[in-house]
């Protein structure tokens, strides 16, 4: 199964980042994750939809190509990071990639709640017309891995809590079923 990972982090010692390599490590024997870049995507321009970018035609290709999306999100003022609603303006024009495309939506910070509030509103983001991405439902299914700075690995940059790790492979394992739905 091909999934694609967008990371809203482009911070060099990212939660978020670690979170979505722990993912491509753990499960590389059931899922194909991909991390893709979005820190090279331009801004989403409005005169150029038509005819994007090379590096913006590749990104939605990708999308387009895989059978899930799992986005790592920080939760930046009460929402997502700029960079990663920018990624997903690109998405919601003209071919309209998402569209019907079983999404995850996670994410790590250092506070106490996760990123409740981030995923809350990515979740409107991905309902909106121009996305209408399938997304996991919630009800047990939020993975909100708040403290994060104290359940990662230093040496190996890996997710390290085992509750923590335990509650990602049930979600996991839901997600891939999520997906074969589709």
């Amino acid at each position: 199964m091909n999934i694609v990972t967008i990371v809203g982090s482009i911070r060099k010692e990212s939660y978020n980042m670690k979170l979505a390599k722990t993912l491509q490590e753990r499960y590389k024997d059931k899922l194909n994750i991909n991390i893709i870049d979005i820190a090279s995507l331009p801004f989403f321009n409005q005169d150029e939809e038509e005819n994007p970018p090379q590096i913006v035609r590749e990104f939605k290709e990708t999308i387009a190509n895989a059978d899930g999306v799992i986005i790592v999100t920080p939760e930046y003022n009460w929402s997502v990071p700029g960079i990663l609603k920018n990624a997903l303006d690109w998405t919601s024009r003209v071919d309209k990639v998402l569209i019907g495309k079983p999404v995850m939506a996670l994410g790590a910070s250092m506070g106490m709640l996760g990123t409740v509030r981030a995923q809350m509103h990515l979740r409107e983001i991905l309902s909106s017309p121009g996305i209408q991405a399938k997304v996991l439902p919630p009800g047990g299914n939020e993975v909100l891995i708040g403290f994060a700075n104290q359940k990662f690995d230093e040496e190996t940059n890996q997710l390290a809590e085992e509750g923590t790790l335990n509650f990602l492979d049930s979600i996991i394992d839901k997600f891939t079923n999520f997906v074969k739905e589709a």
